[in-house]
């Protein structure tokens, strides 16, 4: 059966379409083509058309067009537009005219880094010239670095390694700083938050090891669909870049069908399992011989999906190769070999993390089934493009979890189809975040006086901050580091706090191992002793919390209860930034301790007993967004309405708020007080859940008019009577009246 064949099917199926609560279809797009750019080398043309493109599409032309002219420029087209071709055309171009021209390729995950190198590597050899290209990164053997620091033409790398394995070694790798053309960063909706702010100041050291080396790149990137495109672009690279979004390549016609799994317990809000649904879905695309792509949230969720859909394909000798999972862990050549099979359609189903997300070429895959919402609109598009990259009908299947986002998506499509309102935030300039760079700067290069940090804020400050910890000196004009240690090997690019604690399993003292890490602020609540760690399905009891060395000791066990501790957080206020009648911006400090945990049997949940936490609290400076509720709102209410109102409101707030800052919904913390201590009044506080704030707050504060809106729609066009996990909280937490009075109070919110 072909797609189009049971597109009609399905269609037809009552039982399918009694869970689908949107069919979207968009129609085929044409192609619309550009004559080649003067600037492109006239072997480039000749080589491309023994591939059979004869032109290029309309974005690509424009997009080789700005390189040419010198400027920065950023292409933001859909996944399968062919924007490979706008970075590689004006690099071999370059070249091809000057053989000492040098590029870095920047992409966020190695498999993305790989499969780039391979398609560089088809146009190098169809052209027949010279050309050395390596990737650089965890897995290239020690014997071939020298060589690709000494000969590579172009190096393909991700921003760990630039970070850890080539700025600080910039001694090694005078010949690519020296005559440094091109920065391609590629995927740069994926460098959000933390991630991104890292980025930021990994790209200002680079800079500044360039104009000491005497080149002054461009910069070549690329995006998926989101609403700031422009504002990240240049606040990753501090320059102006221009923007190309006009898409001219074409696409076959595309189905999205939205499934929610019918509810099993009306009370609760609670429907049948996500995974179970998903398989199901992806059954039927297996037997029918449809190849097809299936996204699972969790490694776990991977193996299993990979299990049951084997079962269902195994061949009298055992073997079930046309299923094939795909996540981290799984060694590189592995990794190759299951493209190397999707490509060349020896695989009709693989099941994958969202690292096969981003634009890997795994040939023409006909159908993406997601289990879950991925997070973000962007994200989902990407997902969503893994199948259909070349002409013909195209189908993709969200099924939704119980989740608050996921319910929220699948009930509101008009939120998810229209212009997207995500934005990608970063904050380069957090105090924390650009400490620790100012640190690896002054390692790679020293500091003179009066110099900075590319557009960084007050490098002087820095330096003085860090001459006192004893790090640099100063002498003469200029500033030293004189402290023993790498600092780089310290810093990780995905978290802002650099003291992560250590888990180590100790159930066998002779094989002592880590097995993960953890952030400061989380380890109160998840590793305090005696609690149940929880590592990919295995329980371990914390039987030591060392936390002044940053390390936690687990012992593994088989026990039928999880812990779960209370931890108690207040708010006090630092600084006010901005200020509206009702509402206010920010500097907050967070103060948190855990007193007590709790033990919960995993069937029934029910209490087993509790038992003391003793730790010390812990701070965060952060930025907040703060609503008041004027007296003549507060007092219409006695004080237990109005709490669980508030209540109400905060629940739906910290669904709605990921949503519009395209960010986890950890990212942000949502909180409420009756009468909060810094405005004396009942207040509604959202913040950055991250040392320093990376922007969230800023961007919530810009649009807190939307968030409240949406927070109402949210409430109102949810089936429930009076509350449930999917609005406003279950009636358990918020009572009877929680979800009609956090109504009530957004209403009296905006009309104020």
């Amino acid at each position: 059966m072909n797609i189009d064949q049971l597109l009609g099917v399905l269609q037809k199926d009552t039982e399918f379409m009694s869970c689908v609560t949107h069919w979207h279809t968009e129609p085929a797009r044409q192609a619309r083509y550009a004559p080649w750019p003067e600037s492109v080398d006239g072997r480039i043309p000749a080589m491309l058309q023994k591939r059979g493109i004869e032109k290029l599409y309309t974005h690509q032309a424009q997009a080789i067009d700005i390189a040419a002219q010198g400027k920065d420029v950023c292409i933001v087209t859909p996944t399968a537009s062919g924007k490979t071709m706008c970075y590689n055309l004006p690099v071999l171009s370059e070249i091809l005219r000057n053989e000492n021209a040098r590029a870095l390729y920047l992409f966020p995950t190695k498999a993305l880094s790989a499969d780039q190198v391979s398609e560089l590597y088809e146009l190098i050899e169809l052209l027949g010239v010279d050309i050395k290209t390596f990737t650089y990164d965890g897995d290239t053997p020690v014997a071939a670095r020298r060589a690709v620091r000494q000969a590579g033409h172009v190096v393909v790398t991700n921003p760990d390694m630039l970070h850890s394995g080539i700025l600080p070694h910039h001694t090694q790798w005078v010949k690519l700083f020296e005559n440094l053309k091109y920065i391609v960063v590629d995927e740069i909706h994926a460098y959000r938050g933390v991630f991104g702010s890292n980025l930021g100041n990994v790209l200002r050291r680079l800079l500044r090891l360039c104009e000491f080396y005497g080149s002054r790149p461009q910069f070549i990137l690329c995006s998926a669909t989101i609403a700031n495109p422009k504002e990240l672009a240049e606040t990753l690279t501090g320059r102006e870049v221009t923007v190309v979004d006009d898409n001219g390549a074409p696409m076959g016609e595309r189905h999205v069908v939205f499934y929610n799994p019918p509810v099993v317990n009306e009370q609760l809000g609670i429907r049948r399992s996500a995974l179970n649904e998903t398989q199901r879905v992806a059954t039927r695309l297996l037997l029918n011989g449809i190849s097809s792509i299936v996204f699972a949230k969790s490694r776990v969720q991977v193996e299993v999906l990979t299990k049951r859909l084997k079962d269902l394909v195994r061949d009298p000798v055992g073997n079930a190769g046309r299923v094939r999972g795909y996540r981290g862990g799984y060694l590189p050549s592995e990794r190759r070999e299951i493209e190397q099979g999707l490509r060349a359609g020896r695989i009709d189903t693989v099941v994958s993390t969202n690292a096969l997300e981003l634009g890997i070429d795994i040939g023409s895959l006909t159908a993406c089934v997601l289990c879950g919402y991925p997070g973000t609109i962007a994200s989902t598009w990407q997902q969503a493009g893994r199948a259909g990259r070349r002409k013909g009908t195209s189908l993709t299947v969200m099924v939704a979890t119980s989740a608050a986002i996921d319910q929220f998506i699948v009930t509101h499509p008009e939120y998810f189809f229209n212009q997207s309102p995500e934005n990608a935030l970063l904050n380069p300039d957090n105090l924390y975040v650009l400490l620790n760079h100012f640190k690896c700067a002054a390692y790679e290069l020293p500091f003179r006086d009066g110099e900075t940090l590319g557009n960084a804020p007050g490098a002087e400050e820095m330096c003085e901050y860090l001459e006192e910890a004893g790090i640099v000196r100063h002498v003469g004009d200029t500033w030293h580091w004189q402290a023993e240690e790498f600092p780089a090997s310290e810093i990780s690019l995905r978290t802002a706090m650099t003291e992560n604690f250590l888990i180590n399993d100790i159930t066998d003292p002779k094989n002592v191992r880590v097995i993960g890490e953890m952030d400061r602020f989380t380890v109160p609540m998840l590793l305090h002793e005696n609690a149940i760690y929880m590592h990919e399905g295995r329980q371990y009891q914390v039987e030591k919390l060392d936390y002044d060395a940053c390390k936690a000791y687990v012992r593994r066990v088989e026990v039928d209860y999880y812990t779960d501790a209370d931890l108690n957080v207040s708010l006090s206020l630092l600084d006010t930034l901005e200020e509206t009648e009702n509402a206010a911006l920010g500097e907050v400090k967070v103060t948190a301790i855990t007193k007590i945990f709790k033990k919960m049997k995993f069937d029934t949940g029910e209490n087993l007993g509790f038992g003391p936490v003793m730790l010390p609290e812990s701070e965060m400076h952060t930025v907040a967004l703060w609503w008041t509720l004027p007296d003549e709102i507060a007092l219409a209410y006695d004080k237990d309405t109005l709490q669980n109102g508030m209540m109400g409101i905060a629940n739906l707030l910290r669904i709605v708020a990921p949503l519009y800052l395209m960010c986890s919904p950890r990212d942000v913390a949502v909180s409420y007080q009756v009468k909060c201590p810094f405005t004396e009044k009942p207040t509604l506080i959202l913040y950055d859940n991250c040392p320093g704030g990376v922007g969230l707050a800023e961007k919530a504060y810009r649009m807190r008019k939307t968030l409240l809106m949406h927070a109402a729609v949210v409430a109102r066009d949810c089936g429930c009577e009076h509350g449930c996990p999917s609005c406003a909280g279950p009636v358990g937490e918020v009572g009877e009246n929680g979800k009609k009075t956090a109504i009530e109070l957004i209403d009296k919110m905006l009309a104020e």
